[in-house]
């Protein structure tokens, strides 16, 4: 049976009161997960509703189709109010609690009447009567908003929110900032209290989450130049960002609730609605409870910390200069470990995608005064499109299939190589971890020799690529202030290599390596060691896999050894990983740098790595059938000879991610299994420059609800897509359909939305597809 993982990366857009559509959204996200768990647990009868409709259409696809799918969402990031569904969706998945609350808060909560400040609430209805001739301008006027896209039932109810802001404080933030912060963590606690099930990745697995704030008074960061030597310029970014592995038991927290509260309410601060988010709002929230508040304060913020800053700090929307945090879902790709073939997914949800383009017939304005200064400061920046993060994952897809090519190219000379090399020595029945170990040597010098003038530009390339991750890893173990940039560290530990003549390599027979380098590479090179597990996991995940002449056991098994053997080393990239106190040994290296290398070896401990992963796969080779037994010595053995053609072309990175990445988006224009019309036919939340669904629970629903059932047709797009040979129409279609009555049902019983609004899209729905 063909095991593959879903693996979902996924980014919440701003988009104001549009975050109650992403939450319907990160609901099924959220359902699809919990289905897939327990389906891998066979629980199928705990389920019910949506979740045993997801449960239903992966068994399916493993009785039909031969593939075994789970689906893990592992890396989550959101700005402005997609980053409160982002905190939510991470906690509930590392958790296994429940994502409930977060549903009454969007749907009770979210509304002006209980956002709105009391100071700045109309101190009777006779108020400012001055205003009233613009309140009724606005609601009632020729051509009003309210009017004109308001259904009837909802007018009445409008209105006076509208007449009761406007006729509220002027000049000053209408909502309540510690109202909001309340709201979030009473929100958590009501989370925390909720019956916890199992979380919904495998034990140990990370999870990332991370959320955009602005710092809006922004601090002094040092730049290192040739001229002057060192200048100080303001930065504004604050990513708060939280990783964690997942525990073995449901009911744990993925980080403290106030440092969750703080990471929801200074993404969605928006300016002008709320007030900057200040460090002693969350303290008189959390009443005092904040246990490692000054850690934590540290890593988010370490310049304000070391400059005694903090309580300065005022934090605003994080999609201000961030709206689509694609960089940090990209940096989080670094260390994941693989039980089997990974179909890596970047999901993005985009409520309300613009169009800027005016419609046929439509005359072209000209840009106003106001227009233009309004754009300039918060509308283009919030809206400016992904093209750049797009382009680095397309250009990675794009090197992935050089990188195929090359190595399909290469595999005929490098097998003749290896074959020369052993001969018939590679058909023993149960290789051992010494003959292993003895002939991965042997590899690895004649391709050094056969190399010839070529190896020294590889030699070069493999130990600058150490030296820039040794570099990295410093910087994120130390996460303090003071730490300089990743190239002066390089350069430092450059410096200390070349001393003690950890940097001498020779291709030439007498004239090899020093000993000093050898044991450097050795303790360090990580990099080449997950670089030839992955060639394994490809030949075998991709390159094997419909050959009649190996059995499907025979390369499931192979598999299974090889991710286990990747997750060894996968293990050592996390800083987190390396013991209390390494954080102060690599906030040292500028000093002493080989104390830094010393024991970054010593806790690594890749020597002894490498006996247990060949222990792995010595017991692996010698249950293989021989034809398959050969092939993968062919392949580990030939590693050398593939790495030393590929590694100085390909960006310092060689044979690593050999699939791409895919792309898909989740938005109202690409789910129209109900109903035609995009974002315009189903969405009310976007009325009132995205406010809308603030001033009315009957919009709140209609977004939530929709966010359900368009979550649902996508996430079934998704797991389709991943079928090899491609997928049924007629049968995805059908479990989109159970899946939409599902949340229906759902829905009534919970009482959650109005009766009538859920029998209207019941019916569109039978209509539409079918009663089933």
């Amino acid at each position: 049976m063909r095991q593959k993982e879903l693996r979902i990366a996924l980014v919440c857009y701003g988009g104001v009161s549009l975050a109650v559509y992403m939450h319907g959204v990160t609901k099924e996200i959220w359902k699809l997960a919990r289905a897939s768990r327990a389906y891998h647990a066979s629980d199928r009868a705990r389920l019910s509703g949506v979740e045993a409709v997801y449960h239903d259409m992966l068994r399916h696809i493993e009785e039909e189709r031969g593939l075994r799918l789970r689906i893990l969402p592992d890396i989550i990031t959101g700005a402005s109010a997609g980053g409160i569904n982002a905190v939510f969706l991470a906690q509930a998945i590392h958790s296994g609690q429940s994502l409930e609350p977060l549903t009454e808060l969007w749907l009770k909560n979210a509304d002006v009447e209980r956002l709105v400040e009391p100071e700045a609430r109309p101190w009777s209805p006779a108020a400012r009567v001055y205003m009233r001739p613009i309140v009724w301008y606005l609601t009632r006027g020729p051509g009003n908003t309210v009017t004109e896209t308001v259904a009837v039932e909802t007018r009445t109810e409008v209105r006076r929110k509208i007449s009761s802001l406007v006729r509220g404080r002027w000049f000053e933030p209408p909502f309540s900032g510690a109202g909001f912060s309340r709201l979030i963590h009473n929100a958590l606690l009501a989370m925390e209290q909720s019956q916890s099930g199992a979380p919904l990745l495998p034990p140990r697995h990370p999870l990332d989450l991370l959320v955009t704030a602005t710092d809006f008074r922004g601090r002094l960061e040092t730049l290192r130049l040739n001229s002057p030597p060192q200048v100080e310029e303001p930065e504004h970014r604050m990513p708060i960002g939280f990783r964690a592995h997942t525990p073995l038991d449901g009911g744990q927290n993925l980080a403290r609730l106030c440092e969750l509260t703080l990471a929801a309410r200074a993404t969605a601060s928006f300016p002008g609605a709320f007030p900057p988010l200040r460090i002693a709002e969350i303290d008189e929230v959390c009443g005092g409870d904040w246990q490692e508040r000054e850690q934590f304060l540290r890593r988010i913020m370490p310049t304000h910390v070391k400059r005694g800053t903090v309580d300065h700090v005022a934090l605003v929307d994080g999609s201000v200069l961030n709206n689509a945090p694609f960089e940090g879902a990209i940096e989080a790709l670094t260390v994941r470990p693989a039980q089997r073939e990974v179909d890596r997914r970047f999901v993005y949800i985009d409520p309300s995608p613009r169009r800027p383009r005016p419609e046929e017939g439509e005359a072209v304005k000209p840009v106003s005064f106001f227009g233009a200064i309004a754009g300039s400061l918060s509308a283009i920046p919030r809206e400016q499109p992904i093209r750049d993060n797009l382009e680095v994952l397309e250009e990675q897809t794009r090197e992935a299939e050089r990188l195929r090519k090359m190595v399909a190219a290469l595999r005929p000379e490098v097998e003749g190589a290896v074959d020369r090399l052993f001969g018939r020595t590679l058909f023993l029945d149960r290789p051992n971890r010494k003959r292993l170990a003895n002939w991965r040597a042997r590899a690895q010098q004649a391709a050094a020799e056969q190399a010839g003038y070529a190896f020294q530009s590889y030699a070069q390339a493999k130990l600058s690529g150490i030296i820039d991750r040794l570099a990295d890893l410093a910087r994120r173990a130390a996460n303090t202030a003071e730490m300089p940039g990743a190239p002066v560290i390089a350069a430092r530990l450059r410096q200390e290599i070349d001393a003690h003549d950890m940097s001498s390599l020779s291709a030439a027979k007498g004239s090899g390596a020093s000993e000093a380098a050898i044991a450097f590479f050795r303790d360090h090179d990580l990099a080449f060691r997950i670089r030839r597990l992955r060639l394994l996991a490809r030949r075998l995940s991709r390159d094997w896999e419909h050959d009649p002449d190996i059995p499907d056991e025979g390369l499931e098994d192979a598999r299974d050894a090889v991710y286990r053997t990747l997750t060894l080393y996968f293990a050592k990239e996390d800083p987190q990983n390396l013991g209390a106190g390494f954080d102060d040994i690599a906030a040292g290296v500028m000093d002493d740098p080989a104390r830094f290398l010393d024991e970054l070896a010593q806790r690594r401990a890749l020597r002894a790595t490498d006996e247990a992963a060949e222990e792995v796969l010595c017991e692996a080779l010698g249950a293989m059938p021989k034809d398959l037994r050969r092939r993968v010595l062919l392949a580990y053995l030939g590693f050398p000879f593939y790495d030393v053609a590929t590694l100085p072309l390909l960006r310092n990175e060689g044979l690593t991610e050999f699939d791409p990445v895919k792309v898909d988006r989740i938005s109202p224009e690409d789910a129209k299994a109900i109903r035609d019309g995009g974002t315009a036919a189903t969405l009310r939340g976007t009325e009132f420059f995205n406010f809308g669904a603030f001033f009315s629970r009957a919009y709140r629903e209609n977004d939530y609800l929709w966010g359900r059932l368009h979550g649902a047709e996508r996430m079934i797009d998704l797991v389709c897509s991943t079928i090899p040979g491609g997928h049924d129409e007629a049968h995805c279609l059908a479990v989109k359909r159970d899946a939409f009555l599902a949340i229906c049902d759902e829905e009534d019983a919970r009482d959650n939305c109005s009766p009538r609004l859920i029998a209207a899209l019941r019916g569109e729905i039978i209509a539409k597809l079918g009663a089933g």
